[in-house]
């Protein structure tokens, strides 16, 4: 195996900016092209596979290197280099991971080669280059060793070292090194290694004896379709859980996620008991063969026990739930019994064995385990169950706050003049019903009319009063430029064409002003393109960041007709599920598959998820269902 086969390229780019205008390092141009490019063009010969670590302006990164992944921090608040080197090693499909920052282009074509080769010689877990330099002002003193960490070769089995290092808090990379067996690589040539830092070292660079620019990319400035899966891997990176919690009666906890986990404080059953309604003994007594005539001397029922122990050929009437008398440990169903006269009761050879029929103390939870887990969404049997332990309030995370709006002039709310050319809004209203139904605190900010300054004004807004932000509209190619100049001010954002239908754009990202910030879903326009979006990534992040599961649950059905589809996009079609003649699950299509027919969504009862890879489907053939039953 090629070393080029083991190892994956990571591009560091998750820097605020802050030296060059606010604008990404990398994304400075340079040379005919960026410094990003130019990177990405010496590590690519090196390496299997490139990702690149950026917390903004993601599209342009997904433009500069096309089919590559751009990885946002996992941790918030730019990090620094570790946190990008913790999503790198995430990411890392290969056995070593290569690091390069995205304003160095000048590091050598055989960076990885050197790196490896001290690496194996020295078992290390890392290698790092190191060049000696000169302080420009002591010219005459002797040269000092300099590292330059973030130009590195690890293995990508060191991450959950450099996870435990940053759950301390702890941000330095010399801190994390210091953990690992570090092999440490001279290169002769420092300024190879040099970064460029500021406006005027990139002039002073690009006046410089000029390199060959890398070959642009033939785009239109726009990222690439990205897969389904890929976007929804990358919004679960950077969202987490609220932490905030509350205590509430039990009765008000319905649809609440469990904060802490439910310790039992006594055995469930608290003793042993009948499991059913029929007569409790001592199995030694049973019959080995033939038959044996025991005499009732009691009942025992549930919450009045029967405290006398039964001796040899004596048993007890018990019903189902009551504490088993003193001495027994087997209770024959009734309807076993081989006859019953009076107080006497016959029992066969064989008919049961010893220790049947008994529900033993503790049997269901016992006292000091765990009953239910933190993080469940509390049903109707977990009342229960918790009521059962006589536990009557329960810790569970607050309520999520989403605000939501609508983008277009040419939408109308309700009440409103229907004018020519517009429609009224419907977005609000399915996005106001999904929400609510998720149990989320709702706050509806209305139509907001086509115009940055208004766009950024409810962005601000929302900010302040939500934990997450979900609009519609707004982020089709045309209306994406200003909406990517307003995030650049005030947050972050990954503009995606995603390879999916409906609901090909889509926006993801974290507003943030000065005092507060709240994740944002850019969803499409088009009302069946709003649902779809929102099942497939709103709601699995509003369900991570309220603490709980997110997966939705298909089955499989055959398809009643034909199913065109092209391979190279995930596509979500609206069908109806019923019971074939066989007593399988069926589904065919509701007709018109178009992104703004509502109706199909309504008359629906299932989603046909249609795969990326997957292509036209025949009569017959199985194919995912995601049922509506519950969801919608």
């Amino acid at each position: 195996m090629s070393l080029k086969s083991k190892v994956t390229g990571l591009i560091l780019a998750g820097g605020r900016g802050t030296r060059m205008g606010r604008v990404d390092k990398g994304l400075q141009p340079f040379r005919g092209a960026t410094l990003a490019a130019h990177v990405l063009a010496r590590l690519s010969p090196q390496v299997a596979t490139v990702a690149i670590n950026a917390n903004r302006n993601l599209p342009q990164y997904q433009a500069l290197a096309a089919g590559s992944p751009v990885l946002p921090d996992y941790l918030d608040g730019f990090a620094g280099p570790l946190a990008g080197l913790q999503i790198g090693l995430q990411f890392c499909p290969t056995e070593l991971l290569l690091t390069a920052p995205c304003d160095s282009p000048f590091f050598p074509a055989d960076l990885a080669e050197r790196l490896y080769a001290a690496m194996q010689e020295q078992g290390a877990d890392m290698a790092m280059a190191v060049t000696m330099e000169r302080d420009p002002e002591q010219p005459d003193a002797a040269p000092y060793r300099q590292p330059h960490p973030v130009f590195a070769l690890l293995k990508a089995s060191v991450l959950p070292q450099l996870d435990a290092y940053l759950d301390t808090g702890a941000r330095r990379m010399e801190g994390f090194f210091n953990t690992l067996k570090v092999a440490e690589v001279l290169f002769d040539d420092s300024a190879a290694f040099s970064n460029i830092n500021t406006l005027e070292e990139l002039q002073h660079h690009e006046r410089s004896t000029p390199v060959p620019a890398p070959p642009a990319a033939p785009r239109d400035g726009d990222p690439p379709a990205l897969p389904v899966e890929e976007a929804q891997r990358l919004i679960c990176e950077r969202i987490a859980p609220v932490d905030a919690t509350e205590t509430l009666p039990l009765l008000s906890a319905l649809d609440r996620v469990l904060a802490a986990d439910i310790i039992s404080p006594i055995n469930v059953p608290a003793c042993d008991n009948s499991a059913m309604d029929g007569y409790a003994l001592r199995g030694a007594d049973l019959p080995a063969d033939g038959t044996a005539t025991f005499k009732t001397i009691g009942i025992a029922y549930a919450g009045h026990p029967f405290t006398q122990a039964p001796q040899a050929g004596e048993c007890v009437r018990i019903m189902t739930g009551a504490t088993i008398p003193p001495g027994c440990d087997t209770v024959l169903p009734q309807e076993l019994a081989a006859a019953i006269d009076g107080d006497q009761v016959t029992i066969a050879a064989n008919a049961i064995r010893a220790g049947a029929n008994l529900r033993r103390a503790g049997e269901d939870l016992k006292a000091g385990g765990t009953a239910i887990a933190a993080g469940k969404l509390l049903r109707p049997a977990d009342l229960g169950l918790i009521a059962s332990l006589g536990i009557g309030q329960v810790s569970v995370k607050r309520k999520l706050t989403v605000a939501f709006f609508s983008t277009g002039d040419e939408l109308r709310s309700l009440g409103d003049q229907l004018d020519e050319g517009c429609v009224y809004d419907s977005n609000r209203y399915t996005l106001f019903g999904m929400l609510t139904r998720l149990g989320c605190d709702v706050i509806d900010m209305g139509v907001v009319k086509d115009d940055p300054h208004a766009l950024e004004a409810a962005l601000r807004v929302a900010a302040s009063k939500a934990d997450a932000i979900i609009t519609s509209g707004g982020v089709s190619e045309g209306a994406a430029d200003y909406t990517r100049d307003i995030m650049a001010l005030i947050g972050d954002v990954a503009f995606w064409k995603l390879a999916m239908r409906p609901g090909r754009p889509l926006a993801f990202g974290k507003v943030q002003t000065e005092q507060d910030s709240a994740w944002l879903f850019g969803l499409p326009g088009n009302p069946v393109a709003v649902m779809v979006s929102f099942y497939m990534f709103a709601r699995p992040a509003l369900l991570r960041m309220m603490g709980t599961d997110s997966k939705l649950q298909t089955l499989q059905a055959r398809a009643a007709e034909a199913i065109r589809k092209r391979p190279g996009r995930t596509e979500y079609q609206r069908g109806i599920v019923s019971t074939g003649a066989d007593g399988a699950p069926q589904v065919r299509l509701t007709g018109a598959q178009g992104s703004g027919i509502l109706s199909s969504m309504s008359e629906a009862n299932c989603i046909v998820v249609l795969h990326h890879d997957q292509a036209s489907v025949a009569a017959g053939q199985l194919v995912d269902v995601l049922l509506f039953d519950g969801l919608l």
